[in-house]
């Protein structure tokens, strides 16, 4: 009776693990480890159908030759490219020269296989055995030592710490995250070992069949090795990737280009110089600057230098007295700008003098009856014009899903005046991997705000003065979902992000559309929340992130730096009178691709400022990569039958 309850509760523990070991989705490269060492079972195994000593010399080949051919098919692309990044890292350098050596070894591997399996060359068994036996323990060549060195830079010298660090100064000069990057170096080190594995696992069989030895303690020890520096590298790697930023964004081109690295709001606020008696419909002086704080152009009195400029058709805001008399440089009549600068007769000039191509005009205030002023005050124009650009669209942005597809980049882009979303998508493959071929941008839904049956509020947000903040938000999903869409929408007063998150099985790659959803952070400046309770909780109010007296954004000799973080909002303003005359709209917008190279699956994104003190800087995209690290694992594939079971269940 004891003896049934026991074997009834080992077969109940390893049901269990057999029922987590298949709760596990494993990355391509670990199931390519899992295939090689179930073929290295199926080596020692005497009761595997499939092999046994008896086998051919050519059926060993062309079993070896099946996998590596697979290992082409899953990986056909050179990974080694894509960690340039670390080119400068000293201790990546001697570990790519030990990655080097076994590639190259497996290359000649290869082309001794497929000789003899596809041309059919004769069978030189000696020339084999010499060939395993050179892998195996020559002092120069030998797989082993290299395995054992790439191991050592691993695990005693932090390869991957090195590597996150390395990453993090060098955003600028990769298109991956520093966990995407680790990934990939993860990737390349494993398929190495799996080369350097399989040779190793193939030379001691073949020496074996060539009855050399029996070479079974040699074969079961080589096993161990690599399952220990397999469980290592992984442990190193998935400590590293925890810390490592997922985050994607674009840096500062080494110069700026209008409309292809940048764009701008225009026309939307800018400084105006105005005089008092227009600004009321009784064309009166009898206020003073300061009372203007939300007004509008009322008239030209007597075609004086309001007849010269471009009529501020909007609101006035903020009006504010700085002298009587000045000297006005104007801007092209092409120009989106009214001045280049202004110098007032108390010597304070606003913008940068010297800059002028057409005569500078003389402007004056002056006195009507010797009770009142009739001063010229500078105010904000909030102009809605046909030429002023200020809109940006709400329609949703999404890939195909019905046929697969996800977001694998993402760009600002502006057409017809109105700022867009316009996303990069691809088809997802199995085990997080994205179809290169298919990746491609899809078209921008361009429309005009004209056009019929497009409305304000729906399909476009018009910025103005009292609607001119942007919400900054990092967006990611929760673990098994990815990026399928995008888009703006309005919150009060602000311009907020949403991102579609999809969810996905990440063995087969099949996204599951009918359960996508939007998400969003809905937090404001004065945010409740209320708990099961019914109290009243105040929720993390968002802050606002001011932009100090700023300048035109390009003018900026350093680069700009990411400045902002989740939870923030920023209000497009004016230019700093002092630097600029308060003649453009700050940000920009950042109009640069933020696309992952090589692409990857995405599974959130967010809208972030980065500038400089005393600089306007950029409103800019980012992109958070798929999180990997969950998927990593170093299961063993299943032991032997045990007490009658299948090999379905997992005893390890």
């Amino acid at each position: 009776m004891g003896l049934k309850i026991l074997l009834l509760l080992s077969l109940s523990a390893i049901a269990a693990q057999a029922a987590r070991a298949r709760s596990k989705e494993f990355t391509q490269v670990d199931k390519l480890r899992q295939a090689i060492l179930r073929m290295d079972d199926e080596n020692q195994d005497p009761m595997s159908n499939s092999w046994n000593k008896d086998v051919s010399y050519q059926d060993l080949f062309k079993k070896y030759k099946e996998f590596g051919d697979e290992m082409d098919r899953q990986f056909p692309n050179d990974i080694e490219p894509h960690l340039e990044a670390l080119n400068s890292l000293w201790l990546w350098a001697r570990t790519q020269s030990e990655l080097r050596s076994i590639d190259g070894m497996y290359m000649t591997f290869r082309k001794m296989q497929r000789d003899l399996v596809e041309k059919q060359e004769p069978l030189d068994i000696k020339q084999w055995a010499n060939f395993a036996s050179t892998m195996l323990s020559d002092a120069n060549v030998a797989i082993p030592p290299a395995l054992e060195r790439i191991s050592d830079f691993i695990v005693h010298q932090y390869l991957f710490v090195s590597a996150y660090k390395e990453a993090s100064t060098q955003i600028c000069n990769t298109q991956q995250s520093p966990q995407q990057l680790l990934y990939n170096l993860y990737n390349k080190i494993a398929l190495t070992e799996i080369k350097g594995y399989t040779m190793m696992q193939f030379s001691w069989t073949l020496l074996k069949l060539y009855n050399i030895g029996n070479f079974t303690e040699e074969m079961e020890q080589l096993k161990q090795q690599y399952a220990i520096r397999t469980s290592e590298t992984l442990r190193a790697v998935k400590t590293a990737m925890v810390f490592a930023p997922r985050e994607v964004w674009k840096c500062d081109p080494i110069k700026h280009k209008l409309d292809v690295t940048y764009t701008e709001l225009k026309q939307v606020f800018q400084g105006y110089l105005v005089n008092e008696v227009d600004m009321n419909p009784q064309s009166t002086c009898k206020e003073n600057c300061a009372y203007y704080s939300y007004s509008k152009v009322h008239g030209c009195y007597q075609n004086q230098f309001c007849s010269t400029q471009r009529r501020c058709n909007g609101k006035l805001i903020n009006c504010q007295y700085i002298d009587s008399d000045m000297w006005v440089c104007p801007s092209d009549k092409s120009s989106t700008r009214r001045y280049e600068y202004i110098e007032y007769e108390n010597g304070q000039t606003f913008g940068q003098k010297g800059t002028c191509k057409r005569p500078t005009t003389k402007v004056d205030s002056w006195w009507r009856w010797l009770f009142w002023h009739c001063s010229y005050c500078m105010c904000t124009c909030d102009d809605h014009n046909s030429s002023s650009d200020r809109y940006f669209n709400l329609r949703d942005v999404t890939s195909d899903v019905d046929n697969n597809k996800v977001v694998t980049g993402v760009r600002l882009k502006k057409e017809n005046q109105i700022i867009h979303i316009q996303i990069q998508e691809g088809t997802l493959l199995p085990r997080g991997n994205i179809d290169g071929s298919s990746v491609a941008w899809k078209k921008i839904d361009n429309y005009t705000i004209i056009d019929a049956n497009v409305r304000a509020g729906v399909d476009y947000h018009t910025i103005m003065w009292e609607k001119r903040a942007v919400d900054l938000d990092d967006l990611d999903s929760p673990a098994d979902h990815l990026l399928t869409g995008l888009r703006f929408r309005v919150i009060g007063t602000h311009l907020n992000l949403e991102i579609q998150m999809t969810p996905f099985n990440f063995t087969t790659g099949q996204l599951i559309k009918e359960k996508s959803l939007w998400h969003s952070h809905d937090t404001t400046e004065a945010s409740e929340v209320y708990d099961l309770n019914g109290e009243t909780q105040q929720a993390k109010k968002r802050t606002e992130l001011k932009l100090n007296k700023p300048d035109i954004p390009t003018r900026s000799v350093a680069q700009a730096v990411p400045d902002s973080q989740t939870n923030q909002y920023l209000l497009f303003v004016p230019t700093d009178l002092g630097k600029d005359a308060a003649q453009s709209t700050v940000p920009f917008i950042d109009t640069q691709s933020v696309e992952p190279k090589p692409p990857v699956p995405i599974s959130g994104a967010g809208i972030f400022h980065k500038g400089r003190d005393g600089f306007g800087g950029f409103l800019s995209l980012k992109l958070i990569t798929y999180n990997f690290e969950p998927q990593l694992h170093s299961d063993l594939p299943p032991a032997p039958p045990a007490i009658g079971l299948s090999n379905d269940v997992n005893t390890m």
